[in-house]
Order: C-alpha cells, then sequence, then structure tokens
C-alpha cells in the first residue's frame, strides 16, 4: 500500500486514543449507574477497527458485534452521541433505545452492534449483496469475534458470499476466548483464517495488534472485493485486556497472562514506533492526550444534559419509514 504521509499516521494513533480513552470513561461511567445493562468493552482490541475501517471510503458499510463502540466511532459517529446512546438518552445515537449493544448510524453507513453472536454475518452479507444488486462499488466489513465462527450462519453466509461473489471482508477478530472459553477448548482448527479454505475464498491472518499490519492486510483484501468482487476471511489475532463484560471479572485466565499480552499493547507500541521514527515528540503525545480527554469529557457532558427518552416515543421507530 501507499506509504503514509505524517497527518495520516497521527491520526490512526487519535483514533486508537480516543477508543482507549473513552472506554475507560465508559467504565467509570458504568460503575457510577451512569449506564445500564451490559458493557462490553474494546480495551487491547483498538488497532484492529483503526487499522481496517481507515482503508474504508465514508459510503463503505461496517457491521459489528456487540463489542462495537470503537467501531462506531471508527466510522465516523459522534462521541457525544454515542456516550448518550450507552445513558440511554433521547440524543443517542439510536435515541437511547438502543444502549451499548444496538448502536447503529445510518449517517456514517454503520449498520449497528449486534447482540446475538454471529446474527450480524447475514445480515452484512445482505448489505454486500444489494450493493452487488443495486451495481454498486460499496465493500462491506463484517466484524464479529472467534465464538461466532462455530455458528450456522458463519459457514451459510461465507458459502453464499464466495458462490454470489459479493464484496465483503469478514474480519474474525480472534482475542483468545468466546466469553470464558478458550479458542482451542471449543474449536478443532485453531487458525481460524483456514476456514476459508472451505469456501474458495482467500483467508489470511494478521497480527492484531499492530494497526499498520492490519490495514495493510484489510486494505488489500478491501481493493479485491471492491474492484474483483471477491470476498476474504481475515482471522486478526488480538487479546481484550478486560473481561468478557464489566460483570466478568475473568478468573478462567491467569494475571500472569494478562499482564504478558499488555506488554503487546497496541496502542503503547504505536506510539513508541511513531516516537522512534521521528513522527511524533512526546510533547505532540501530551498535546494528543489533552485533545481526546477534553473530547471524552464532552462526550460525558453532552450525555448528561440530554433529557429521557419520552414514554411516549416506546413505539415509535419500530419498524422503518418508507421512503
Amino acid at each position: 500500500m501507499q506509504k503514509l504521509e505524517h497527518k495520516e499516521l497521527v491520526d490512526l494513533l487519535r483514533q486508537m486514543l480516543l477508543m482507549r480513552r473513552f472506554e475507560e470513561k465508559c467504565a467509570e461511567m458504568y460503575a457510577l449507574g451512569k449506564i445500564g445493562g451490559f458493557l462490553h468493552l474494546y480495551i487491547g482490541q483498538e488497532a484492529v477497527a483503526t487499522g481496517a475501517i481507515s482503508v474504508l471510503r465514508p459510503d463503505d458499510y461496517v457491521i459489528a458485534s456487540y463489542r462495537e463502540h470503537g467501531h462506531a466511532l471508527a466510522k465516523g459517529s459522534d462521541p457525544r452521541k454515542v456516550m448518550a446512546e450507552l445513558f440511554g438518552r433521547a440524543d443517542g445515537l439510536c435515541k437511547g433505545k438502543g444502549g451499548s449493544m444496538h448502536l447503529f448510524d445510518k449517517t456514517h453507513h454503520f449498520l449497528g452492534g449486534h447482540a446475538i453472536v454471529a446474527g450480524q454475518i447475514p445480515i452484512g452479507t445482505g448489505a454486500a449483496f444489494a450493493s452487488q444488486y443495486e451495481g454498486k462499488d460499496q465493500v462491506t466489513l463484517c466484524f464479529f469475534g472467534d465464538a461466532a465462527v462455530n455458528q450456522g450462519v458463519f459457514h451459510e453466509a461465507l458459502n453464499l458470499a464466495a458462490l454470489w461473489h459479493l464484496p465483503i471482508v469478514y474480519i474474525c477478530e480472534n482475542n483468545r476466548y468466546g466469553m470464558g472459553t478458550a479458542v482451542a477448548r471449543a474449536t478443532s482448527v485453531k487458525d481460524l483464517y483456514r476456514r476459508a479454505e472451505a469456501y474458495g475464498m482467500p483467508g489470511e491472518a494478521v497480527d492484531g495488534m499492530d494497526v499498520l499490519a492490519v490495514r495493510e492486510c484489510v486494505g488489500l483484501a478491501v481493493e479485491r472485493a471492491r474492484r474483483e468482487r471477491i470476498p476474504s476471511f481475515i482471522e486478526a489475532k488480538t487479546y481484550r485486556f478486560r473481561g468478557h463484560s464489566m460483570a466478568d471479572p475473568g478468573t478462567y485466565r491467569t494475571k500472569e497472562e494478562v499482564e504478558q499480552e499488555k506488554q503487546r499493547d497496541p496502542l503503547l507500541l504505536f506510539r513508541n514506533h511513531l516516537m522512534a521514527e521521528a513522527v511524533v515528540k512526546e510533547s505532540d503525545w501530551k498535546a494528543l492526550e489533552k485533545e481526546v480527554r477534553a473530547t471524552v469529557e464532552e462526550a460525558v457532558r453532552y450525555a448528561d444534559a440530554s433529557p429521557e427518552p419520552p414514554v411516549e416515543w416506546l413505539h415509535t421507530d419500530v419498524y422503518v419509514s418508507e421512503r
């Protein structure tokens, strides 16, 4: 791929930093009771959504699972509206009706977070079919976790995508645990990307802690989908630093394992790489931190100031309006 300019590299770093600080604040707000229900944090996996979505055009589609705050931010959703949605407020992305697991942003072609494991895979495949049917050259990125590859719809969708030459890239974020079950205990073929072989589509593994490697890998797959109508399956090997959700203490893995994986923190690895290459200085990093923290604090103020959705909204937006 083309060598990135200074601004593009800094933008990648800013995006990852925003995801990290935004979700750290989410955890804080959850503890304060500002956010209810379930909350699944993406901390540790930021390089995947940042690198992959950075190669898209604004009109390309993204669809994800319930761990989707980072994907929505990377696709361009307003952090204030994302936070308001998590607070269940009327100014949220979905008017406070979706919450953490159901962010959706039509304006930015973000087709939502989906709470059912693998539920987004056939929907994303349908979006890719719609682009092809309408003669458009949009590409869909479909993100899901490692547990999703054992669901029936995964196989059905990939089979159709290959058969119908759909412009879609399936990205499995293998963080090594489906809730509390290690991949090795639940999946017979440990190299998940090899499942692509069964459908005759390109399959590749990539270091999901390296934002530039993810960008390079997904960029090639997106161009292949856009120009040649060839779908791909990418396994991004990553790790979540927190439990499955805020309710999960993560006792199924050792502290030593978690600490070892934190040595590969994708945010710090990329920051250190840019410093070593003299792309950013310590003062630039501090300025970015200040900028991002201000953005997150403003998101909280916006969410706090937004009203509760009125009761009469309960039965609106159940079905989409006619065009």
